[in-house]
C-alpha cells in the first residue's frame, strides 16, 4: 500500500504482482493521473481521498458480476462514495471513492492499441476518476464531453490522445469498458 502526501490523498494497493511486470512504478502512475484529474476538476474547498486497487482479471470480474451483473472482466471500475454530508466543514477531507483496474485487460488493451501500458493505465485512472466525479458516457453528448476531458488531462500529463491514432488503437480504446459500478447510494461505506 502506498499513500500520497499531496492535499488530495491517493492510496494505491497493488494486489496483483503482474502489475510490476507490465509497467514500472504503477503506484506513481496512478497518483499522477488522479492528481491531474482532480487539479483540473476537483473541488477547491476540500481535499479528496481516492483509493486505487490494481487487481487481476479474476478480482475485477467478481466485482463486475456483483455490482454490474456482468460476468466478465473489464478494464476499470469506479465506486463513487457519494457527496459529502451537509455541514461538513470546508477544508475537511472526503473520500471520493475507489477505482479498480485489471492487469490482464489493461495489458491486452495496451498491446492491441500499440501503446505503452503506462499510457493506457494513466488513461484508465483518469477515466475512473472522472466517473468518481460524476461524469459518464451513457449517452453520446456525455461521452463526447468525457472524452474531451480525458484528452485534456492526458495532454497536460504529456501523453498522447487516448482516442486518436491508428484504427487498431481506436478499436481497442473506444468505448472504454469502465463504468461507475453502481449508484453511490448503493456502494457500501
Amino acid at each position: 500500500m502506498d499513500s500520497d502526501s499531496r492535499p488530495h490523498q491517493t492510496e494505491v494497493t497493488v494486489a496483483d504482482a503482474a502489475w510490476h511486470a507490465i509497467v514500472d512504478e504503477p503506484e506513481t502512475i496512478c497518483r499522477r493521473a488522479v492528481a491531474a484529474t482532480l487539479e483540473l476538476l476537483g473541488p477547491r474547498d476540500r481535499a479528496l481521498e481516492v483509493s486505487v486497487l490494481l487487481a487481476d482479471d479474476a478480482a475485477i470480474r467478481a466485482l463486475n458480476r456483483t455490482w454490474r451483473g456482468k460476468d466478465a472482466p473489464t478494464d476499470v471500475l469506479s465506486f463513487p462514495a457519494g457527496p459529502p454530508p451537509a455541514g461538513l466543514p470546508a477544508g475537511s477531507s472526503w473520500p471520493l471513492g475507489d477505482i479498480v483496474v485489471a492487469s490482464g485487460v489493461c495489458g491486452r488493451e495496451a498491446e492491441a492499441a500499440g501503446r505503452p501500458v503506462a499510457a493506457h493505465l494513466t488513461h484508465l485512472i483518469v477515466h475512473g476518476t472522472l466517473h468518481l466525479l460524476g461524469h459518464d458516457h451513457e449517452i453520446a453528448a456525455e461521452a463526447e464531453a468525457m472524452e474531451a476531458l480525458e484528452r485534456q488531462i492526458m495532454a497536460a500529463l504529456g501523453l498522447p490522445d487516448p482516442y486518436g491514432g491508428s484504427e487498431a488503437e481506436s478499436a481497442a480504446t473506444q468505448p472504454l469498458g469502465g463504468q461507475r459500478a453502481s449508484d453511490p447510494a448503493e456502494v457500501p461505506g
